[in-house]
């Protein structure tokens, strides 16, 4: 019996053992905080690892997350400078740096920063057009992070970023911005069209140009071409012609030179009178037409003449 009861108690010795080193011994997961009260006040804060506190003395009060929390920001209605509704919601990302704040700082930091995040927003779009809400997104997301990051740090929390997930106008506004850009893009359409046309005269009226500046150009040219042709054309008959009567000259004093003149005067003579009566009926001839012999003495003599003194018969 005695056996027995030793036995009993020594299993509850070894019972309340393991309570006492389960309650004494605490296994705090990484990137977590506890706090720990003594007594209803706050002693410490239990690092990740393996801590060790006094059992019914010592309590875990709060457990904290240190990771980046996000959250979802409920959507709400916000009036803007030119009295416009705007549905926004948002979502909002922090993180506990204090977990002594966190615990007694605000009994409920999460509440508090989701409804100073919904008043901030809503007092910032309140100092903006509808137009501009669009556009500065940046701008507002930063004063949003700004004016929690500030309130929150007597809460122990950390404010990183806020970030706007939807901005939705009532459905007239929507058409009527619609409408808006439909038209400022037929406007740009048009613009490019006028400009398009615009450059293609442009570009026509260059062509011309320069084509008929091309063209003036190889007329030109073309003139002077064609007169420094006739020109060397004249030169060259010239030059043959003062050739041709040179060595007929030339030919006129050498030794029987004077008697095929006087055959080629008279052959000359004749071939014009033959012309003369094939082309017409009626033909018109010298008085002295019998005394041929005449004529052609006279012919010679002022080839003679000309001869001797070394110049050609002017006309």
């Amino acid at each position: 019996m005695e056996i027995s009861n030793f036995l009993a108690f020594s299993i509850s010795l070894a019972a309340l053992a393991i309570i006492f080193a389960t309650q004494c011994i605490k296994i705090v997961p990484q990137q977590t905080a506890w706090v720990v009260e003594r007594l209803g006040r706050f002693h410490a804060v239990l690092n990740p690892g393996l801590n060790v506190i006094i059992p019914f003395i010592d309590l875990v009060a709060y457990k904290h997350s240190l990771k980046e929390i996000p959250l979802d920001t409920p959507s709400q209605v916000c009036i803007t400078k030119d009295n416009t509704q705007l549905a926004v919601d948002g979502i909002l990302f922090f993180q506990v740096t204090d977990p002594r704040r966190a615990s007694y700082g605000a009994s409920d930091y999460v509440f508090a920063i989701t409804q100073l995040a919904q008043t901030t927003l809503r007092s910032v779009i309140g100092r903006m057009e509808l137009d501009k809400t669009f556009e500065e997104r940046e701008l507002i997301n930063k004063a949003v992070v700004t004016a929690i990051d500030e309130a929150a740090l007597n809460w122990g929390v950390k404010v990183l970023r806020y970030e706007i997930k939807d901005l939705r106008p009532p459905a007239v506004i929507l058409q009527a911005m619609q409408q808006q850009i439909t038209a400022e893009r037929e406007k740009r359409a048009v613009v490019a069209a006028s400009e398009g046309r615009k450059m293609e005269q442009i570009n026509l009226a260059t062509g011309a140009r320069e084509a008929a500046i091309a063209q003036s150009e190889g007329e030109k040219q073309a003139e002077i071409n064609r007169a420094e042709g006739q020109a060397a054309a004249t030169i060259a008959i010239a030059n043959a012609t003062a050739e041709a009567l040179r060595m007929v000259a030339e030919a006129t004093n050498a030794p029987g030179g004077m008697n095929a003149v006087n055959l080629q005067v008279a052959e000359k003579y004749v071939e014009a009178f033959k012309q003369m009566a094939k082309e017409g009926n009626t033909l018109v001839v010298p008085a002295n037409l019998g005394d041929l012999g005449t004529l052609i003495s006279s012919a010679m003599t002022i080839v003679k003449v000309n001869g001797n003194s070394g110049a050609l018969p002017k006309a």
